[in-house]
């Protein structure tokens, strides 16, 4: 799951984590709410309050979109057991890592390209992703590998070093 964060950065070291927080979101919209407030919390024991805005709103973002477009119908209609959505929150010194789980291998965002910046703003969907773009300094995605499908898509943040 590590690999993609590298794009452009000094390599990070998956044992140097400081801090790892993930929690398990219902298939119902209500989860957004749940996710900022896990959000804030993580943050605010980390010492990292001021990010909060900027993250919180990404994480809303990733959590919609994984909601609205990546779960199947009886997810929705709540005949999974098992919560389909997960967020993950990871820091490094010098960064931090928003992601979030579900179960679609789809691209996120359909059409949406951070380097077409002029035609999204114009397209139906993928218009929360631009907003991922604009306030974290990196983003993407990957499908899942080994015996877990759906995808992982995630957001970067650069922290200053404390």
């Amino acid at each position: 799951m590590l690999e993609p964060l590298r794009q452009g950065l000094p390599p990070v070291d998956p044992t140097a984590v400081s801090g790892s927080a993930s929690c398990a979101l219902p298939a119902r919209y209500e989860a957004v709410r749940g996710a900022r407030s896990f959000t804030r919390a993580t943050l605010g024991q980390w010492g990292l309050d001021d990010r909060f805005d900027d993250v919180s709103l990404v994480v809303s973002e990733l959590v919609t979109n994984a909601l609205r477009h990546a779960l199947p119908q009886d997810a929705r209609d709540g005949a999974e057991q098992e919560p389909p959505v997960r967020l993950h929150l990871m820091r490094w010194r010098s960064r931090l890592v928003c992601a979030v789980r579900d179960p679609s291998e789809d691209s996120p965002g359909g059409a949406f390209s951070p380097d077409r910046t002029d035609e999204n703003c114009d397209a139906e969907s993928g218009r929360g992703l631009f907003l991922v773009d604009s306030y974290s300094d990196n983003w993407g995605w990957h499908p899942l590998a080994g015996r877990l499908s759906g995808k992982v898509v995630w957001a970067l943040f650069l922290l200053q070093e404390r």
